[in-house]
């Protein structure tokens, strides 16, 4: 039998209550970063590699459902169920605007160029706000036909994709025209939609389903069945040739597409995402904690943030096999044709 190693997680201690979305920047001049929504109204903002704690974004009065950091990670956005979005200043922590809405904000994210802030939630209804213009009113779009959980840019600021709390599918909005052009159908509400790296491909996860899907052509290139309602999903960015599901048993499964590892918190999982080089992944947990797992070779020593204390983990193996497809690599050449066919989970 082979030797297992007990793979430790940094553990990022800070929050109060449940995190319930974790964002990466992109890697800056400075390293990269990672932003925390919780329920305890508090975003935290995090060296993106050591998970040492940087500052709190504090001004919110309610839940804190959605962060994102701009490219360059220099401002942060949240959406609170406060009937707000707040723009803050990520080297100084100042707020820099409120966006005020009519009901609870679940998301929000930065357009790829930094202009634009794009806002959903309960009101069913779409709002591009001009941060060059943070004062005027904002843009709305066709209105979304369910509640707002998931937003997110892609096609360079040309297309939104959307998902609803209350019916599944993805859809998908043409920014110039403001209306839907496409939905991409699911069973069941779909909780986490990332957009690759490369905005080649849309994770989605819903149900007890992981899903790939052309962002270009929208044809669905796999699905994968797990064996717990997922509540998050994310796909390797740098080679494509694993992903990371977590949700309500308290587990993180990690995939190389043949193979399964399990890595535990104390509770739910409700957020999972990969640094933007690959090398490690961040999950968040209704046990008010954030982890951070290497992907790569580890010593075995446990570590923790300067906020908290270890966690036990579970043993898992230590090196993940080559995949020779990777989800027909998930990098699938052009004149690939996706196909329709499920994969039956790897013991």
């Amino acid at each position: 039998m082979d030797k297992k190693k007990v793979v430790a997680p940094l553990v990022c201690h800070g929050h109060s209550r449940p995190v319930v979305d974790v964002f990466y920047s992109p890697i800056t001049p400075d390293g990269f970063f990672l932003v925390s929504a919780s329920k305890d109204s508090t975003p935290m903002l995090r060296n993106g590699e050591t998970g040492d704690w940087i500052g709190t974004f504090q001004g919110h009065k309610g839940a804190v459902w959605s962060c994102c950091l701009d490219k360059h990670a220099l401002r942060a956005a949240s959406a609170s169920a406060d009937f707000s979005a707040k723009l803050w200043d990520a080297l100084t922590g100042d707020e820099l605007h409120s966006f005020e809405h009519k009901h609870i904000v679940r998301a929000c994210a930065f357009s790829e160029d930094t202009h634009l802030l794009l806002t959903g939630g309960m009101e069913k209804v779409l709002r591009i706000f001009d941060l060059n213009r943070p004062d005027a009113p904002p843009r709305e779009i066709e209105k979304s036909p369910g509640s707002v959980r998931t937003i997110a840019w892609l096609h360079s600021d040309q297309t939104i994709l959307g998902s609803c709390t209350d019916m599944g599918g993805v859809r998908l909005w043409d920014v110039r025209t403001g209306t839907i052009v496409r939905t991409l159908e699911t069973k069941s509400s779909v909780t986490s939609a990332e957009v690759s790296q490369d905005g080649r491909y849309i994770t989605t996860a819903d149900g007890s389903t992981v899903k790939f899907w052309d962002a270009n052509h929208f044809g669905l290139v796999k699905s994968y069945n797990m064996p717990c309602v997922v509540e998050s999903a994310s796909l390797e960015p740098k080679y494509g040739n694993k992903f990371i599901a977590g949700g309500e048993d308290m587990w993180i499964r990690v995939f190389d597409f043949h193979t399964e590892q399990k890595l535990g918190h104390h509770g739910p999982v409700h957020c999972v995402r990969f640094s933007p080089g690959g090398e490690s992944y961040a999950s968040g947990s209704e046990d008010g904690t954030i982890r951070i797992w290497q992907t790569g070779p580890s010593n075995n020593t446990e570590q923790e943030t300067s906020a908290g204390a270890n966690v036990p983990t579970q043993d898992v193996k230590n090196a993940m096999h080559d995949v020779i497809h990777q989800i027909e690599n998930v990098h699938i050449a052009e004149e690939d044709k996706p196909t329709n066919q499920k994969a039956t989970e790897a013991d």
